[in-house]
């Protein structure tokens, strides 16, 4: 079976960097609903696209067709008073907060601890970088009609309710 749009595409895949650097790779194929419904890059559904189990894609992606650009209104400054006693800051701590502009949840990393301030940014860890996908199609399967209705995967690999 091919890929097309409202089919399950479940793959297996490895991120580089621009150095050739292994960056992120799947233990278990990944399944996103294909067709425009927003589980994959764009660049990489497009590639995928007519693809079967067992082929392969290399996709080059810039900063705009990856994670984005870094945006700097997601760097932030706070004292360290304003996190929890409970709570252990450390560089690289991730934590969920509300956007108090959007009221959208942003994951935010720690980047840096110094003289009693906090420094925490909601980008991407990748954003800004140019990233080389690389995949391989494990299975290829017609979506059901649950899976069309909530625009995403279910079961393995996929979403649950």
């Amino acid at each position: 079976m091919q890929i097309a749009k409202n089919t399950v595409v479940s793959l297996n895949y490895e991120m580089y960097d621009a150095d050739n650097n292994l960056i992120d790779k799947t233990e278990e194929p990944i399944s996103y609903l294909h067709g425009g419904y927003d589980g994959i890059f764009p660049l990489v559904e497009e590639a995928l696209h007519g693809k079967s189990a067992g082929d392969n894609i290399d996709v080059k992606l810039d900063p705009d067709n990856a994670f984005g650009e870094p945006d700097e209104s997601l760097v932030r400054v706070e004292d360290l008073s304003v996190f929890p006693d409970d709570v252990e800051i450390d560089v690289g701590t991730m934590f969920e907060a509300d956007d108090p502009e959007t009221g959208d949840v942003v994951v935010f990393r720690v980047t840096d601890i110094s003289e009693g301030k906090v420094v925490v940014d909601g980008n991407h860890p990748l954003a800004g970088h140019t990233i080389r996908f690389v995949a391989t199609v494990a299975e290829v399967r017609p979506a059901s009609q649950e899976e069309l209705d909530h625009g995403h995967v279910h079961g393995a690999g996929g979403h649950h309710h």
